[in-house]
């Protein structure tokens, strides 16, 4: 058995924490850094296969040193190939010894494609208008049996559903991307993924364009072990203690202090309490700075241009980081517009949430990042930002998407929200002279503001969509429709468009700006 004093960063071993149901349980977890305290070490672990927000500091008594996995030592760049200089491959991507030399051919890469299982008199999909009907029935009829959905794996020369112009509502490859009008002598490169609510790549991929106005989305590829530790021990806001998830890189010499204190109107950070109320009694803030453009009860908006007021911008973005690992700090929050939810009470706007959205977005972005802080959350405030964004974009008359990649909360709190939109319009449908109701999805996304890729991927994840008699139809069981009524009933925050007063501005004129 291994001793305490051997223990190293890039050590793994089984390391005891309490789950969620309160039961022990021994993780895998890699050392990050070590610490010595009045002569008693620390250890900063994470959790291999869990969420960053989970790594902590442990003492030594919490280690299974049994089972302990030291380093590999990191060996000189060797020569390869002749090449000085090139890197060893890797132990996994490297061709086995044993597979040259009996000639056996490696597996090569496979794509995998979303396609439908039909009957072979359904083989041949006609292609439809882009605004080919659905049926939408309120449970299928017994006699009418539904096709299935079923992935298969293919290999790339497989031949595949070709989309015909102009291409059908539903992809026939399972894809959610926009369709687009084939082409004589062109051949258009299939989705290797089909529906993927996580991926940024363009869908042949090849990088797009630099983007001139700005992104929040991290790259990962620079992650270094201070960054990929917290670096703050708690944060005082308001009447709340925040005990933050993730680094976020506000000045070294707070990073020492065990509380942060925060000013909860201009987000300005202190180093002591009595800093703190020093600066309260110069700072006349009682709420967000920018404009107010909604308010309903004690709930309000505030529009914050990231220009005009910089000072506000930048605290609030330091402060979002510490609770979001997919989107990095930009110091430059010209481009941005923040919005800013806050609940109302006799001392004041006291701030719930944000979100931040591109004032020009190139992809349709409606929300860059999007945040409900610890306090306020599993409260429907996060499906209230949700519709607000896309109350936005009714307003503007646009449909939109958030910027990905969502993290796994985001994403969540998106399909959820997204699922409740289109069903409660579904739901809505009444049918004419007896005959089932249509409904496009084009329709649909310009009802919701929902963009097209998201209203199929949604249709696909709750499993609603099926071919009978030559034609897309969506089945709604009495399972979903239950589902979704009682998951109503628990929504009481909603957007009311009435008390929204907002007026969209052509950010292309640079002199707005």
């Amino acid at each position: 058995m291994a001793e305490v004093g051997e223990v190293i960063e890039g050590c793994r071993l089984p390391v005891l924490r309490r789950n969620q149901d309160n039961e022990d349980e021994w993780p895998l977890a890699e050392i990050l850094s070590v610490k010595d305290i009045s002569g008693r070490k620390l250890f900063y672990v994470h959790y291999i296969d869990f969420n960053k927000r989970l790594d902590e500091w442990v003492t030594h008594e919490r280690l299974d040193l049994k089972k302990i996995q030291f380093p590999k030592k990191e060996a000189k760049t060797p020569t390869k190939n002749g090449l000085p200089g090139s890197r060893p491959g890797s132990p996994e991507r490297e061709v086995p010894a044993s597979a040259q030399a009996s000639g056996k051919t490696l597996p090569i890469p496979v794509q995998i494609t979303l396609r439908f299982n039909l009957p072979k008199e359904r083989e041949a999909i006609p292609g439809g208008e882009p605004d080919q009907p659905l049926s939408s029935s309120s449970c299928l009829q017994p006699n009418h049996r539904s096709t299935k959905r079923k992935v298969e794996v293919v290999s790339p020369a497989t031949p595949v559903p070709s989309e015909t112009a102009p291409a059908s509502v539903f992809p026939q490859n399972g894809s959610a991307r926009r369709a687009v009008a084939a082409q004589p002598g062109r051949k258009r490169k299939s989705n290797c993924l089909g529906t993927d609510e996580d991926s940024q790549d363009s869908s042949d991929g090849i990088p797009s364009a630099p983007r001139m106005t700005g992104s929040l989305v991290s790259d990962r590829s620079h992650d270094d072990i201070v960054t990929r530790m917290k670096n703050i021990e708690c944060i005082e806001l308001g009447r709340h203690r925040l005990k933050p998830w993730y680094f976020s890189p506000y000045p070294q010499e707070l990073t020492t202090l065990p509380v942060l204190y925060l000013c909860e109107f201009c987000l300005k950070y202190g180093r002591s309490l009595k800093c703190l109320q020093r600066h309260l009694t110069k700072c006349d803030l009682r709420h967000p700075p920018g404009n107010e453009i909604y308010r309903k009860g004690t709930i309000s908006f505030f529009e914050i241009d990231g220009r005009k007021n910089k000072s506000y911008s930048q605290n609030l973005c330091l402060l979002a980081k510490c609770f979001l690992d997919h989107k990095t700090l930009y110091y430059d929050t010209d481009p941005f517009l923040f919005y800013v939810m806050t609940e109302y009470d006799c001392k004041g706007f006291h701030i719930v949430g944000y979100f931040s959205k591109e004032k020009e977005s190139t992809e349709d972005y409606n929300v860059a990042c999007i945040l409900t802080l610890p306090p306020y959350q599993r409260r429907g405030y996060g499906k209230l930002l949700i519709e607000f964004s896309y109350e936005l974009s009714k307003v503007e008359g646009k449909t939109g998407t958030p910027e990905k990649p969502l993290s796994d909360l985001g994403l969540l709190s998106y399909r959820s929200y997204w699922s409740q939109t289109i069903l409660e319009i579904l739901m809505g449908l009444k049918s004419e002279s007896g005959e089932r109701p249509q409904i496009t999805i084009n329709e649909i996304s310009e009802i919701t503001s929902i963009k097209k890729e998201d209203v199929i991927s949604t249709l696909q994840y709750l499993n609603l969509i099926n071919y009978y008699k030559g034609q897309y139809i969506l089945t709604l069981s009495e399972d979903i429709v239950d589902g979704h009524e009682r998951a109503m009933l628990k929504r009481l925050l909603r957007i009311d468009s009435k008390c929204l007063h907002f007026t969209p501005k052509d950010w292309s004129k640079r002199g707005k700006w």
